[in-house]
Protein backbone atom coordinates (compact mmCIF):
# COMPACT_ATOMS: atom_id res chain seq x y z
CA UNK A 1 0.00 0.00 0.00
CA UNK A 2 1.48 3.56 -0.66
CA UNK A 3 2.30 5.53 2.48
CA UNK A 4 -0.23 8.32 2.85
CA UNK A 5 1.11 11.52 1.48
CA UNK A 6 0.90 13.57 4.90
CA UNK A 7 1.64 10.64 7.35
CA UNK A 8 4.78 10.87 9.38
CA UNK A 9 7.50 8.34 7.79
CA UNK A 10 9.86 7.36 10.96
CA UNK A 11 13.10 5.04 10.75
CA UNK A 12 15.52 3.90 13.44
CA UNK A 13 19.29 4.07 12.85
CA UNK A 14 21.48 1.09 13.97
CA UNK A 15 23.20 3.45 16.69
CA UNK A 16 19.70 4.27 18.13
CA UNK A 17 19.48 7.70 16.20
CA UNK A 18 15.89 8.15 15.46
CA UNK A 19 14.78 10.10 12.15
CA UNK A 20 11.50 11.76 11.53
CA UNK A 21 9.70 13.12 8.44
CA UNK A 22 6.29 14.75 8.49
CA UNK A 23 5.47 15.58 5.11
CA UNK A 24 3.78 19.17 4.16
CA UNK A 25 3.41 18.63 0.76
CA UNK A 26 1.81 22.19 0.53
CA UNK A 27 4.56 24.14 1.60
CA UNK A 28 7.72 25.47 -0.32
CA UNK A 29 10.00 25.64 2.36
CA UNK A 30 11.20 22.45 5.00
CA UNK A 31 12.38 22.42 8.42
CA UNK A 32 15.29 20.48 9.68
CA UNK A 33 15.67 19.92 13.46
CA UNK A 34 17.88 17.63 15.66
CA UNK A 35 16.42 17.45 19.73
CA UNK A 36 18.44 16.02 21.95
CA UNK A 37 17.28 14.55 25.13
CA UNK A 38 19.14 16.01 27.32
CA UNK A 39 18.29 20.08 29.63
CA UNK A 40 19.32 21.73 32.47
CA UNK A 41 16.96 19.09 34.17
CA UNK A 42 19.95 16.73 33.25
CA UNK A 43 22.60 18.49 34.36
CA UNK A 44 24.87 18.14 38.02
CA UNK A 45 24.67 21.51 40.01
CA UNK A 46 28.34 22.24 38.87
CA UNK A 47 28.07 22.29 35.26
CA UNK A 48 23.76 23.93 35.42
CA UNK A 49 24.05 25.73 32.53
CA UNK A 50 26.42 23.90 30.52
CA UNK A 51 23.84 22.74 27.75
CA UNK A 52 23.20 26.41 26.88
CA UNK A 53 26.33 27.11 26.47
CA UNK A 54 26.64 24.09 24.54
CA UNK A 55 24.12 25.50 22.78
CA UNK A 56 25.59 28.61 21.96
CA UNK A 57 29.03 27.20 21.11
CA UNK A 58 28.47 24.52 18.65
CA UNK A 59 28.10 27.59 16.19
CA UNK A 60 31.44 28.82 16.69
CA UNK A 61 33.38 26.12 14.99
CA UNK A 62 33.57 22.11 13.68
CA UNK A 63 36.81 20.26 12.47
CA UNK A 64 36.19 21.31 8.75
CA UNK A 65 34.56 25.15 9.45
CA UNK A 66 35.28 28.18 11.78
CA UNK A 67 32.02 30.22 12.78
CA UNK A 68 32.46 32.72 9.63
CA UNK A 69 32.25 29.61 7.51
CA UNK A 70 29.33 28.20 9.18
CA UNK A 71 27.40 31.58 8.95
CA UNK A 72 28.17 31.39 5.62
CA UNK A 73 26.92 28.48 4.68
CA UNK A 74 23.45 28.94 6.34
CA UNK A 75 23.28 32.36 5.08
CA UNK A 76 23.88 31.48 1.61
CA UNK A 77 21.20 29.65 1.62
CA UNK A 78 18.57 31.53 2.85
CA UNK A 79 18.27 29.65 5.95
CA UNK A 80 16.95 30.94 9.33
CA UNK A 81 19.29 29.35 11.71
CA UNK A 82 17.85 28.71 15.70
CA UNK A 83 18.32 27.03 18.46
CA UNK A 84 16.92 26.77 22.32
CA UNK A 85 17.68 24.47 24.90
CA UNK A 86 15.07 24.11 27.68
CA UNK A 87 14.47 21.63 30.77
CA UNK A 88 14.09 18.64 29.27
CA UNK A 89 15.56 18.72 25.94
CA UNK A 90 17.71 21.04 23.16
CA UNK A 91 17.12 21.56 19.74
CA UNK A 92 18.84 23.28 16.79
CA UNK A 93 16.83 24.11 13.62
CA UNK A 94 17.54 25.31 9.81
CA UNK A 95 14.87 26.43 7.90
CA UNK A 96 14.23 27.58 4.41
CA UNK A 97 14.05 26.10 0.99
CA UNK A 98 13.09 22.64 0.68
CA UNK A 99 15.76 21.47 -1.98
CA UNK A 100 18.27 22.24 0.42
CA UNK A 101 16.74 19.98 3.21
CA UNK A 102 19.31 17.27 2.51
CA UNK A 103 22.26 19.81 2.71
CA UNK A 104 20.55 20.84 5.96
CA UNK A 105 20.96 17.65 7.33
CA UNK A 106 24.81 17.84 6.49
CA UNK A 107 25.10 21.27 8.23
CA UNK A 108 23.19 20.09 11.42
CA UNK A 109 25.79 16.96 11.74
CA UNK A 110 28.85 18.69 11.28
CA UNK A 111 27.32 21.05 14.37
CA UNK A 112 26.93 18.70 16.50
CA UNK A 113 29.39 15.75 15.87
CA UNK A 114 32.19 17.27 15.15
CA UNK A 115 32.24 21.05 17.27
CA UNK A 116 35.36 22.11 18.44
CA UNK A 117 34.68 24.78 20.67
CA UNK A 118 37.65 26.90 20.28
CA UNK A 119 39.13 28.51 23.37
CA UNK A 120 39.08 32.28 22.03
CA UNK A 121 35.63 31.79 20.66
CA UNK A 122 34.20 30.95 24.25
CA UNK A 123 35.71 33.49 25.82
CA UNK A 124 33.82 35.93 23.32
CA UNK A 125 30.69 34.02 23.57
CA UNK A 126 31.28 33.70 27.21
CA UNK A 127 30.69 37.78 27.65
CA UNK A 128 27.21 37.53 25.20
CA UNK A 129 26.27 35.09 27.86
CA UNK A 130 26.71 37.01 30.94
CA UNK A 131 24.95 39.92 28.94
CA UNK A 132 22.22 37.39 28.87
CA UNK A 133 22.36 36.53 32.40
CA UNK A 134 22.04 40.42 33.21
CA UNK A 135 18.76 40.87 31.02
CA UNK A 136 17.49 37.46 32.63
CA UNK A 137 17.96 38.82 36.08
CA UNK A 138 15.70 42.19 35.71
CA UNK A 139 12.75 40.36 34.39
CA UNK A 140 10.77 40.01 37.55
CA UNK A 141 8.67 37.48 36.06
CA UNK A 142 11.22 34.99 35.52
CA UNK A 143 12.27 35.56 38.65
CA UNK A 144 9.04 34.56 40.04
CA UNK A 145 9.35 31.47 37.97
CA UNK A 146 12.39 30.72 39.36
CA UNK A 147 11.16 31.17 42.78
CA UNK A 148 8.34 28.83 41.94
CA UNK A 149 10.39 25.88 40.93
CA UNK A 150 12.51 25.72 43.52
CA UNK A 151 9.45 25.95 45.91
CA UNK A 152 7.97 22.90 43.61
CA UNK A 153 10.89 20.87 43.34
CA UNK A 154 12.85 21.43 45.70
CA UNK A 155 16.77 20.06 44.87
CA UNK A 156 16.10 18.19 42.05
CA UNK A 157 17.74 19.48 38.76
CA UNK A 158 14.49 19.92 37.23
CA UNK A 159 14.18 22.68 39.73
CA UNK A 160 17.33 24.34 37.72
CA UNK A 161 17.13 27.63 34.73
CA UNK A 162 18.16 26.53 31.15
CA UNK A 163 20.10 29.41 31.02
CA UNK A 164 22.16 28.02 34.37
CA UNK A 165 24.01 29.74 36.85
CA UNK A 166 26.14 32.31 36.87
CA UNK A 167 29.08 30.92 38.55
CA UNK A 168 29.51 28.26 36.38
CA UNK A 169 29.23 29.87 32.93
CA UNK A 170 32.01 31.79 34.11
CA UNK A 171 34.17 29.69 34.82
CA UNK A 172 33.32 26.53 32.11
CA UNK A 173 36.31 25.30 29.99
CA UNK A 174 36.20 23.75 26.53
CA UNK A 175 37.25 20.45 27.81
CA UNK A 176 33.99 20.44 29.90
CA UNK A 177 32.04 20.89 26.56
CA UNK A 178 33.40 18.25 25.18
CA UNK A 179 32.79 15.95 27.70
CA UNK A 180 29.42 17.22 27.78
CA UNK A 181 28.63 16.45 24.50
CA UNK A 182 30.63 13.35 23.98
CA UNK A 183 28.21 11.93 26.61
CA UNK A 184 25.06 13.18 26.01
CA UNK A 185 24.96 13.36 21.94
CA UNK A 186 24.55 10.32 21.23
CA UNK A 187 22.31 8.09 18.77
CA UNK A 188 20.08 6.49 21.96
CA UNK A 189 19.55 10.94 22.35
CA UNK A 190 18.85 12.25 19.56
CA UNK A 191 16.25 12.80 16.91
CA UNK A 192 16.47 14.37 13.62
CA UNK A 193 13.28 15.48 11.54
CA UNK A 194 12.13 17.38 9.09
CA UNK A 195 9.24 19.09 7.94
CA UNK A 196 8.29 19.76 4.97
CA UNK A 197 7.40 18.92 0.90
CA UNK A 198 10.77 16.40 0.38
CA UNK A 199 11.13 13.36 -0.43
CA UNK A 200 11.01 11.62 2.62
CA UNK A 201 12.67 8.31 1.85
CA UNK A 202 15.75 10.43 0.02
CA UNK A 203 15.85 12.66 3.47
CA UNK A 204 16.10 9.76 5.55
CA UNK A 205 19.20 8.16 3.90
CA UNK A 206 20.99 11.87 3.81
CA UNK A 207 19.79 11.46 7.54
CA UNK A 208 21.33 7.89 8.04
CA UNK A 209 24.63 9.26 6.20
CA UNK A 210 25.19 12.51 8.14
CA UNK A 211 23.84 10.70 11.51
CA UNK A 212 24.81 7.16 11.02
CA UNK A 213 28.49 7.69 13.02
CA UNK A 214 26.93 9.00 15.89
CA UNK A 215 27.69 7.01 19.08
CA UNK A 216 25.27 4.99 20.21
CA UNK A 217 25.35 5.79 23.56
CA UNK A 218 22.62 5.52 26.39
CA UNK A 219 19.68 7.04 27.10
CA UNK A 220 19.44 9.54 29.33
CA UNK A 221 18.04 9.52 32.66
CA UNK A 222 16.16 11.30 35.56
CA UNK A 223 15.25 10.21 38.89
CA UNK A 224 11.81 11.40 39.42
CA UNK A 225 11.28 14.50 41.15
CA UNK A 226 8.93 14.48 44.46
CA UNK A 227 6.93 18.18 44.72
CA UNK A 228 7.50 20.19 47.79
CA UNK A 229 5.40 23.40 47.45
CA UNK A 230 5.53 26.07 49.92
CA UNK A 231 6.30 30.08 49.03
CA UNK A 232 10.08 31.59 48.13
CA UNK A 233 9.58 35.67 47.39
CA UNK A 234 11.99 38.14 46.31
CA UNK A 235 12.01 42.27 46.57
CA UNK A 236 13.73 43.94 43.66
CA UNK A 237 14.66 46.86 43.70
CA UNK A 238 13.23 49.35 40.96
CA UNK A 239 10.00 47.19 40.08
CA UNK A 240 6.92 48.74 39.97
CA UNK A 241 4.77 46.01 40.03
CA UNK A 242 3.80 42.45 42.46
CA UNK A 243 4.55 38.86 39.96
CA UNK A 244 2.88 35.87 41.02
CA UNK A 245 3.10 32.48 40.03
CA UNK A 246 1.17 29.61 41.73
CA UNK A 247 0.93 26.28 40.85
CA UNK A 248 0.55 22.82 41.15
CA UNK A 249 2.26 19.41 39.93
CA UNK A 250 0.03 17.51 37.06
CA UNK A 251 1.06 14.08 35.03
CA UNK A 252 4.87 14.12 32.71
CA UNK A 253 4.31 14.08 28.69
CA UNK A 254 4.34 10.13 29.05
CA UNK A 255 0.98 9.73 30.70
CA UNK A 256 -0.89 11.07 27.80
CA UNK A 257 -3.47 12.89 29.48
CA UNK A 258 -4.53 16.70 28.07
CA UNK A 259 -6.75 16.99 30.98
CA UNK A 260 -4.41 19.78 32.78
CA UNK A 261 -3.97 21.34 29.30
CA UNK A 262 -7.93 21.46 29.25
CA UNK A 263 -7.82 22.80 32.66
CA UNK A 264 -5.77 25.58 31.95
CA UNK A 265 -7.44 27.09 28.74
CA UNK A 266 -10.83 26.88 30.93
CA UNK A 267 -9.73 28.44 33.73
CA UNK A 268 -6.93 31.38 31.94
CA UNK A 269 -6.98 31.12 27.85
CA UNK A 270 -9.02 34.27 26.49
CA UNK A 271 -11.12 37.11 28.06
CA UNK A 272 -14.03 35.27 28.67
CA UNK A 273 -11.59 32.33 31.10
CA UNK A 274 -12.97 32.83 34.66
CA UNK A 275 -9.22 34.32 35.62
CA UNK A 276 -9.49 37.02 33.47
CA UNK A 277 -13.14 37.93 33.41
CA UNK A 278 -12.97 37.97 37.40
CA UNK A 279 -9.64 39.26 38.15
CA UNK A 280 -9.73 42.06 34.91
CA UNK A 281 -12.76 42.27 33.35
CA UNK A 282 -15.11 42.87 36.84
CA UNK A 283 -12.63 43.57 39.62
CA UNK A 284 -9.69 45.19 37.67
CA UNK A 285 -6.81 43.65 40.01
CA UNK A 286 -4.14 43.01 37.11
CA UNK A 287 -3.17 43.94 34.25
CA UNK A 288 -1.77 40.74 33.69
CA UNK A 289 -2.76 37.30 33.91
CA UNK A 290 -2.47 33.65 32.04
CA UNK A 291 -2.94 30.03 32.94
CA UNK A 292 -0.44 27.12 31.61
CA UNK A 293 0.05 23.76 32.23
CA UNK A 294 3.99 22.92 31.36
CA UNK A 295 3.84 19.42 30.53
CA UNK A 296 7.54 17.87 30.33
CA UNK A 297 9.45 14.78 29.71
CA UNK A 298 9.52 13.40 33.30
CA UNK A 299 7.23 15.69 35.04
CA UNK A 300 4.55 18.69 35.03
CA UNK A 301 3.14 21.82 36.42
CA UNK A 302 0.26 23.26 36.16
CA UNK A 303 0.77 27.14 36.56
CA UNK A 304 -1.51 30.83 36.90
CA UNK A 305 0.95 34.01 36.55
CA UNK A 306 -0.37 37.44 37.42
CA UNK A 307 0.87 40.90 37.79
CA UNK A 308 -0.59 43.82 39.48
CA UNK A 309 -0.06 46.88 41.24
CA UNK A 310 1.88 46.34 44.49
CA UNK A 311 -1.17 47.77 46.57
CA UNK A 312 -3.57 45.42 45.00
CA UNK A 313 -1.67 42.19 45.83
CA UNK A 314 -2.92 41.24 49.46
CA UNK A 315 -6.73 41.24 47.27
CA UNK A 316 -4.89 39.13 44.08
CA UNK A 317 -4.26 36.88 47.26
CA UNK A 318 -7.37 36.70 48.23
CA UNK A 319 -9.15 36.35 45.24
CA UNK A 320 -7.86 33.46 43.63
CA UNK A 321 -8.93 30.32 46.17
CA UNK A 322 -12.42 30.74 45.95
CA UNK A 323 -11.95 31.18 41.99
CA UNK A 324 -10.30 27.75 42.08
CA UNK A 325 -12.85 26.20 44.29
CA UNK A 326 -15.37 27.11 41.63
CA UNK A 327 -13.98 25.20 39.25
CA UNK A 328 -14.05 22.39 41.79
CA UNK A 329 -17.59 22.94 42.81
CA UNK A 330 -18.49 22.79 38.99
CA UNK A 331 -17.62 22.91 35.64
CA UNK A 332 -19.91 24.75 33.40
CA UNK A 333 -21.38 23.00 30.23
CA UNK A 334 -20.27 26.39 27.96
CA UNK A 335 -17.11 27.16 29.58
CA UNK A 336 -16.31 23.21 28.59
CA UNK A 337 -17.55 23.52 25.22
CA UNK A 338 -15.69 26.28 24.44
CA UNK A 339 -11.68 25.23 26.27
CA UNK A 340 -12.13 22.45 23.71
CA UNK A 341 -12.51 24.26 20.86
CA UNK A 342 -9.98 26.71 21.93
CA UNK A 343 -7.34 23.32 22.91
CA UNK A 344 -8.45 21.76 19.36
CA UNK A 345 -7.47 24.91 17.22
CA UNK A 346 -4.10 25.49 19.09
CA UNK A 347 -3.19 22.06 18.13
CA UNK A 348 -4.62 22.51 14.31
CA UNK A 349 -2.57 25.85 13.98
CA UNK A 350 0.27 23.73 15.23
CA UNK A 351 0.67 21.42 12.95
CA UNK A 352 0.62 24.22 10.16
CA UNK A 353 3.77 25.33 11.42
CA UNK A 354 6.77 23.21 11.09
CA UNK A 355 8.98 24.20 13.85
CA UNK A 356 6.28 23.45 15.95
CA UNK A 357 4.97 20.89 14.67
CA UNK A 358 8.85 19.13 14.91
CA UNK A 359 9.15 20.01 18.40
CA UNK A 360 6.14 18.11 19.13
CA UNK A 361 6.72 15.32 17.24
CA UNK A 362 10.19 15.26 19.19
CA UNK A 363 8.94 15.38 22.39
CA UNK A 364 6.05 12.57 22.10
CA UNK A 365 8.75 10.46 19.88
CA UNK A 366 10.88 10.66 23.12
CA UNK A 367 8.23 10.41 26.11
CA UNK A 368 5.90 8.13 24.37
CA UNK A 369 7.82 6.93 21.55
CA UNK A 370 4.96 7.33 19.06
CA UNK A 371 4.12 10.80 17.23
CA UNK A 372 0.26 11.34 18.11
CA UNK A 373 -1.73 13.50 15.68
CA UNK A 374 -4.03 16.32 16.27
CA UNK A 375 -7.29 13.72 15.30
CA UNK A 376 -6.06 11.60 18.25
CA UNK A 377 -4.93 14.43 20.63
CA UNK A 378 -8.47 15.98 20.01
CA UNK A 379 -10.68 13.26 20.88
CA UNK A 380 -8.64 12.77 24.12
CA UNK A 381 -9.51 15.69 24.92
CA UNK A 382 -13.55 15.77 23.85
CA UNK A 383 -13.58 12.52 25.94
CA UNK A 384 -12.33 14.59 29.14
CA UNK A 385 -15.31 15.35 31.05
CA UNK A 386 -16.56 18.00 33.55
CA UNK A 387 -16.17 15.49 36.49
CA UNK A 388 -12.30 14.69 35.42
CA UNK A 389 -11.89 18.19 35.36
CA UNK A 390 -13.39 19.15 38.64
CA UNK A 391 -11.56 16.58 39.85
CA UNK A 392 -8.61 18.28 38.67
CA UNK A 393 -9.27 21.72 40.48
CA UNK A 394 -10.12 19.87 43.60
CA UNK A 395 -7.06 17.79 43.45
CA UNK A 396 -5.21 21.04 43.35
CA UNK A 397 -7.48 22.56 46.11
CA UNK A 398 -6.55 19.92 48.25
CA UNK A 399 -2.33 19.48 47.41
CA UNK A 400 -0.26 22.01 48.98
CA UNK A 401 0.58 24.17 45.84
CA UNK A 402 3.81 26.22 45.50
CA UNK A 403 4.36 30.17 44.55
CA UNK A 404 7.13 32.55 43.42
CA UNK A 405 6.44 36.13 44.06
CA UNK A 406 8.69 38.74 43.18
CA UNK A 407 9.16 42.45 42.52
CA UNK A 408 7.85 45.53 45.03
CA UNK A 409 6.48 43.35 47.76
CA UNK A 410 6.00 45.71 50.87
CA UNK A 411 6.76 43.71 54.31
CA UNK A 412 6.35 40.23 55.28
CA UNK A 413 5.94 39.23 52.01
CA UNK A 414 5.57 35.13 52.38
CA UNK A 415 3.55 35.31 55.62
CA UNK A 416 0.93 37.63 53.85
CA UNK A 417 1.16 34.79 50.68
CA UNK A 418 0.43 32.37 53.15
CA UNK A 419 -2.13 34.13 54.68
CA UNK A 420 -4.00 35.19 51.55
CA UNK A 421 -3.86 31.88 49.77
CA UNK A 422 -4.72 30.12 52.24
CA UNK A 423 -5.51 26.35 52.47
CA UNK A 424 -3.81 26.35 48.72
CA UNK A 425 -0.27 26.19 50.33
CA UNK A 426 1.26 23.89 53.02
CA UNK A 427 1.38 25.71 55.74
CA UNK A 428 5.08 25.94 57.76
CA UNK A 429 5.92 23.82 60.32
CA UNK A 430 5.27 25.07 63.83
CA UNK A 431 8.46 27.16 65.95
Amino acid sequence: MPRAATAPVQTTLPNGVRALVLPMPERQTAAVSVFVRCGSQHEPRVLNGIGHVVEHMVFKGTRTRDAARINLDAESLGAEVNAHTDKDHSAFHLHGLAADATRFVQLLADLLLAPTFPADELERERQVLLQEFAEDEDDPMATAYRLFDHAAWGSHPVAQPAIGRRANVERLAREDLQRWVGAHFTGANLIVAAAGPMDADAWLREAERAFGAAPAGTPAQLAAPVWGGGVRTRQLAGSSQSHLVLGWPVPPLAADDPTAELAAVLFGEGMSAPLMAELRETRGLVYYAACAADVLDGSGSWVVEASCAPQRLDELLAALPPLLQAQADRIDAQALARARRQLAVRWLRQDERPARRLEAAALDLFALGRVRGSAERIARAEAVDAAALAGHFARMVDTGGAAGLSGQLGRHATARVQAGLGGLLPQPLAQ
